[in-house]
């Protein structure tokens, strides 16, 4: 595969998981949707999400994600692209959620991630 389509790739991976973080991030400061609509309503909840600016940076991110892919797919076959950018998003999520959002990640799903890698190596060659 051609070094454009991976960076095409990669870019997608970095969108995505930059995406993620952020609506992570945004849901956590918002809170418990559920007490929200109970306590104030349905308006109140959306106007709670629509109100928060790192719920749209994420939202900006995953359309560069978006658009991202379609230029891979464009570039490169499916077979290649999806296989390749969805195992390297779990890698990357798995990561971020670990040292970006201080979760709690598992010796399973570290070991998850480390067949996913192998995976990659798998596609790449």
């Amino acid at each position: 595969m051609s070094v454009a389509v991976w960076l095409l790739v990669i870019g997608f991976v970095t969108f995505t998981t930059i995406g993620d973080v952020l609506l992570s991030r945004a849901m956590n400061r918002i809170g418990d949707m559920d007490a929200i609509r109970r306590q104030r309503g349905l308006i109140a909840v959306i106007q709670t999400v629509v109100t928060n600016a790192t719920f749209w940076t994420a939202i900006l991110f995953m359309a560069a994600s978006f658009f991202s892919l379609l230029w891979a797919l464009n570039k490169a076959d499916l077979s290649f692209v999806g296989p390749a950018s969805s195992a390297m998003v779990f890698v990357s999520n798995t990561l971020a959620g670990k040292y970006v959002l201080k979760e709690n990640v598992d010796h399973r799903r570290w070991a998850a991630t480390a067949l996913v890698c192998v995976g990659i190596l798998l596609i790449a060659h």
